[in-house]
Order: structure tokens, then C-alpha cells, then sequence
């Protein structure tokens, strides 16, 4: 590695402000450009690093710059808290969603990664195979550093961005003690070969006791014990922030490596836990990872020699070609066989296994010690050939990766509700409640604080402008609703989501009762806010047992309408025989069928197409709904 600015205490401090004022930089065009923050930290670390050295002949940021024994320790206890922010927020609910095909990723498909790029580098790049292995390891990992910011931006199917979430978060640990032991046992010959196994096992075995030990103490901690009732959500937050880095260097003191097992491991079992304050230490976490990713992301990237990219040349390229067009699609079409992914939704996949922190970080610490033992030359394809991976998979997949979804279909129909207002918010969370896409447009800058404060999807304009709804989504939307305080806006913006984005379903809020007439007869579905107060007190007076149940809906029961596929498990059949077949606590109310409604006898054969209505416990409809509609 070249040598850098001999940078002085007094001189790394606003060279440390500079890099997190990028990475909150790079943060903002992230989200104003709807793209992955990756792009721009690397660019960031890149212009700080061997860019600045063309510029100025010396480098602004080197290895030297914080000393070879504190970098090492900043990316490891920033890698810590990234997996441990990533792990709390994966629900083993979401992971259920697509269950073998999640267990198939993180194994078969794996290995279908180690082998085939550990083969590509063999023969593209002609390095012995202990070498390539030890690539091949390290660029298995997916990350969570690098899909969440990509589910960001594309809000795909839950099945589907559970199953990237949780391969990032098992790769990223599986991949880092598999890249440990390699390089341990064959690249540095410290142990015999049949150590292997031993080595990975004990490893990881170390990590998930460590890790689980701390996600008890910490439970126990936020549960039983008064945390002081002045401060309590604050040490919650810094309770769990503390837990992360103890339990990373534990296990990592026991063995090296083994601390991101620990911390993956903590992380995914409080985060299934129900721990007091727990949106408080989400979003505390999130943004303290969102500041280490960058800080770690910019720095890993101004390390990096552009001769050892170069020095690839046309076989760098084959490598990462195999990567992404072969090697990539058919461990993903083979682990998701014959589950419930659509054909589109895995060619998504397909698409995304951009590469991360754990590559990048693991990569450049394996490239410092192997220089210590005078292998040079490895240490220069070694990080070469995964930041070039890294760069081509970040740019390509986190770049492109919502036109890919979009162009696939793969982005679940939004419902969108103009007006932010409490009628606008009370059905955004019912709609979310039941898992729909919902999408906020409001004009006024406190009610938008507001609904993005109750967490909601709010983009800021003028709902009856045309570009403002295209933002919103409208071209991709099954619902929109027109719930504003304004008549003439309500109208303007239903004959605008009919017209100019054809919405298959358009409903419109009149808050004069005078002017329900006047919109039905221009097509539009209306419902008058007199009229609907009217009906809830009416059905308060004559039908109490009923207007507790829809009350509760979202709580302990729900109502639910959902069409039935020709394909899913109740076409074709008589109600008869559905019922021993639907979940407990639920039945089949109503029927339609060509906009026809009536109340099925046991001799009524559901077909698809018809439109049933679900009533019944919550869980008990939500499963019932995947037996209509696989969808």
C-alpha cells in the first residue's frame, strides 16, 4: 500500500469531520436520487483516497493515517454494531415468509457460491486454489450493509426482501469464519489441514454462546430491572448499543472472527424478544449505523490501490461477469425451487447479491498480515479482485436495481392517500395493518413531520399535481384515495388518477354531503364524510356486536376481501369441503362473483376470480388469504 499524509493528532480531527460529512452527504443524495448510499461512500472514500494522490501527489487518507493498529480495531468494532443493527431488525415472522428457500441460500446456495467463484478465480486468474478459496470465501457474503439500502428504495414483496435480509445476515457471519479458518490453515499453514472443521465449529459455536449469553443479561436488564423512570428509554438505547460491542469483543478475544457470530447472534434474539423501548433502540441503532457505515465504507475505499484493480485487467472482468450472470442466478434458481417465488421475483434475486462491508474490511486485513509474512503479490489480487466485485456489484445491482424491479413487476401495487390528515393516517394504518403498500402525499410541512414521526411513507407536494403523484408511485398503484379537506381537490385528483394513470380503483372523500351527487355522476367512487359518521353510530345503536368486531379490526379480529387465484388452494372447491381446510376462527361471509353478492352455502363451489370475503381472527385471515391468493 502507498504511503499517505503523515497526519498529526491535530490533523485527523477534521479529517474525521470531513468523512462522516460525506457520509451524511452521501446519505441525503441517497435518498433523493432513490438509490443505494453505497454509490456514493465509495465514491466519497475513492476521491479522499487514491483520487486525492493523482491530485496532490500524496494520499489525504491512508493506512497510516490512523496507525495500523487502530484501524483494525475501528472497522472490527464498526462491523459489530452494522450486523448487530441488522440481525435486531430481522423478525423470524418475515423469515417465515419464505422459509426453505432462505435455508437453501444460506447453505446450498452458499456453497454454490464458494465453489464456483473459488473455480472462476482458479482458471480465470490461474491462482493455486488455497488462494482462491480464500477469495471465493469472502466474496460469498451478500450483507446487510448493502441490501438493506437497496430494499430501501425498492419495497419488494416481504417473502422476497426477507429472504435477501436474512442471507446478508447468515452469509455475513458464515463467510467471515469460513474466510478465517482458510486463511489461518492454508494461506499462512498455521494449523493441518483436518483443522478445518474443528476450527469453523468451535468458531462459531463460541460466537453463538457468547452472543446468546449477552441477548439474556441484556433482556434481563431491560426487562426486570428499573433502568431509572426519568431515563429509562435512553439507557435502553445505550444498554443494547453496549451489549453489541461486549459481545463482540468477547467472542472475538476467545477467537478471531467469532465476535460477528456473537453479535449476529444477540442482535437477532433480542430483536425477536419483546424488550421494552424497542422502537427507541431501533432508531437510535439505525442512525449510529448509518454514521459508522459510512465512516467505515469511505475509509475501506480510500485504501485501495487503483494498480491492483488495473493489474487484472480482461480477467478481472470474466471474474465478475461469472459473478453476477452465472454464478449468482443459479444458486438462486436452484435454492428457490418449487417454493413460492415467482419467476420475476427470482430473477430479483438474481440480480441482487451486491457485496459489502465484511468482504471489503476482512479483505484488507487479511491483505496487511499477509504482507507481513512477505506475500505481496497475493496481497495485491486478493483486494483487488474482491473491491473490484464489490465496486462492479454495488454500481451495477444498487444502481439499477429498481428499474430491474420495476421492469420485472416486482414491487407489490401501492395504495396511495393524498391527505395526511387523521382520516388519511387512521386508514394508512389499517391498510398497512394488513400489509398493503401505502404511500402518503400531503402538502403541509407539519402534517408531513407528523405522519413520517408515526413512521408512514409521505412524499411532500401538491396532490393534484400530476409529477407530484407519479412520485408518489400512481403508475404503479391499484388504489388511490382522495382524502384531503378540500371537495374540488378530492375531485381533481380522482379524474387525474382515472385518466392520466388508468388506477383500477379510485375513491374520493366528500366532506359536503351536497357534493356526493355531483361526483358519482362523474365516476367517481364517493363517500361522504356526514354519511359515513351516520353509519358507525347507526351501527352502534343497531348493531353493537358488529361495530366492536370492525372497531377491533387489526387487534384481535379482521375483516378481509380478498380474490381468489386459479391457482390457490380454494378454487374449485365447494364451501363444504374448504371448511376443514381453512384456519380455525375462520369462514367465508360473502361471495362475489361477477358483481353479483351472496352468502355461499355449503354446495357452493368457489372458482377463480371470485372475490371472497374473509372474517375471522386476525392471524386466522391472514392465512386464509395465502390459501386464496398466493399473492
Amino acid at each position: 500500500m502507498h504511503g499517505g499524509l503523515d497526519v498529526a493528532t491535530g490533523e485527523i480531527i477534521p479529517l474525521v469531520a470531513a468523512i462522516i460529512g460525506l457520509g451524511v452527504g452521501a446519505q441525503l443524495l441517497a435518498a433523493r436520487f432513490q438509490v443505494p448510499s453505497i454509490i456514493f461512500l465509495i465514491s466519497a472514500g475513492l476521491l479522499l483516497g487514491p483520487f486525492s494522490g493523482f491530485i496532490f501527489g500524496t494520499r489525504l487518507l491512508s493506512a497510516a493515517t490512523f496507525g495500523a493498529e487502530a484501524l483494525p480495531a475501528i472497522v472490527g468494532l464498526s462491523v459489530a454494531i452494522i450486523v448487530f443493527e441488522g440481525a435486531f431488525h430481522l423478525r423470524i415472522d418475515r423469515i417465515k415468509e419464505a422459509p426453505s428457500a432462505t435455508l437453501r441460500l444460506v447453505t446450498v446456495g452458499a456453497a454454490i457460491a464458494l465453489l464456483g467463484t473459488a473455480a472462476t478465480i482458479k482458471f480465470a486468474l490461474g491462482q493455486p486454489w488455497d488462494l482462491s478459496f480464500l477469495i471465493g470465501a469472502l466474496l460469498v457474503a451478500t450483507g446487510p450493509t448493502v441490501v438493506t439500502p437497496i430494499l430501501q428504495v425498492v419495497p419488494v414483496r416481504d417473502r422476497v426482501a426477507a429472504a435477501l435480509e436474512t442471507e446478508g445476515i447468515i452469509n455475513d457471519v458464515s463467510a467471515a469464519i469460513i474466510a478465517v479458518v482458510i486463511f489461518e490453515v492454508v494461506i499462512l499453514q498455521d494449523r493441518a489441514g483436518v483443522a478445518f472443521l474443528r476450527d469453523f465449529a468451535s468458531r462459531l459455536g463460541i460466537g453463538l454462546l457468547v452472543g446468546l449469553v449477552v441477548a439474556v443479561i441484556v433482556y434481563y436488564l431491560l426487562r426486570y430491572v428499573d433502568l431509572s423512570p426519568g431515563n429509562a428509554p435512553r439507557n435502553a438505547r445505550l444498554l443494547a448499543f453496549a451489549g453489541a460491542l461486549v459481545a463482540f469483543a468477547t467472542a472475538d478475544t476467545i477467537a478471531s472472527e467469532a465476535g460477528v457470530a456473537a453479535v449476529a447472534t444477540a442482535g437477532l434474539v433480542l430483536g425477536n424478544l419483546d424488550v421494552p423501548y424497542e422502537d427507541e433502540i431501533e432508531a437510535f441503532k439505525g442512525d449510529v449505523t448509518l454514521i459508522v457505515l459510512s465512516f467505515v465504507f469511505i475509509a475501506l475505499a480510500a485504501l485501495l490501490e487503483i494498480d491492483d484493480l488495473l493489474r487484472l485487467g480482461l480477467a478481472g472482468l470474466v471474474v465478475v461477469a461469472a459473478v453476477i450472470f452465472v454464478i449468482r442466478p443459479l444458486l438462486v434458481f436452484i435454492s428457490a425451487r418449487g417454493d413460492r417465488f415467482t419467476r420475476s421475483e427470482k430473477l430479483f434475486i438474481s440480480f441482487v447479491g451486491p457485496r459489502g462491508i465484511i468482504p471489503a474490511s476482512v479483505a484488507t486485513l487479511f491483505a496487511v498480515e499477509m504482507q507481513a509474512h512477505g506475500l505481496d503479490q497475493q496481497a495485491q489480487l486478493l483486494v483487488g479482485t474482491v473491491f473490484l466485485v464489490i465496486f462492479a456489484t454495488v454500481a451495477l445491482e444498487g444502481g439499477f436495481a429498481r428499474y430491474i424491479a420495476e421492469y420485472l413487476d416486482v414491487i407489490p401495487m401501492r395504495v396511495i392517500i393524498v391527505g395526511g390528515g387523521q382520516v388519511g393516517r387512521a386508514l394508512a394504518e389499517r391498510l398497512e395493518d394488513r400489509g398493503e403498500n401505502v404511500v402518503i402525499v400531503e402538502e403541509e410541512e407539519q402534517t408531513v413531520e407528523h405522519a413520517r414521526n408515526e413512521g408512514y411513507s409521505v412524499v411532500w407536494g401538491d396532490g393534484t399535481d400530476t409529477d407530484i403523484l407519479r412520485e408518489a408511485g400512481a403508475a404503479n398503484a391499484k388504489t388511490v384515495v382522495a382524502a384531503t379537506g378540500d371537495d374540488d381537490a378530492n375531485l381533481l385528483i380522482a379524474q387525474l388518477s382515472s385518466s392520466k394513470f388508468d388506477t383500477n380503483r379510485v375513491i374520493a372523500r366528500a366532506n359536503n354531503p351536497d357534493n356526493v351527487e355531483a361526483f358519482e355522476e362523474l365516476g367517481v367512487r364517493t363517500i361522504s364524510s356526514a354519511m359515513a359518521t351516520a353509519w358507525a353510530m347507526d351501527n352502534q345503536i343497531e348493531r353493537p356486536a358488529l361495530a366492536h368486531w370492525m372497531t377491533d379490526v387489526g387487534r384481535k379480529g379482521d375483516v378481509q376481501e380478498v380474490e381468489v387465484s386459479p391457482d390457490g388452494e380454494l378454487a374449485g372447491r365447494t364451501v363444504e369441503e374448504i371448511g376443514p381446510k381453512l384456519p380455525d376462527t375462520c369462514l367465508i361471509a360473502l361471495v362475489d362473483r361477477d358483481g353479483e353478492v351472496e352468502v355461499p352455502g355449503p354446495d357452493f363451489q368457489i372458482e377463480g376470480g371470485d372475490r371472497v370475503t374473509l372474517l375471522g381472527k386476525r392471524e386466522a385471515v391472514r392465512d386464509a388469504m395465502k390459501m386464496c391468493n398466493h399473492e
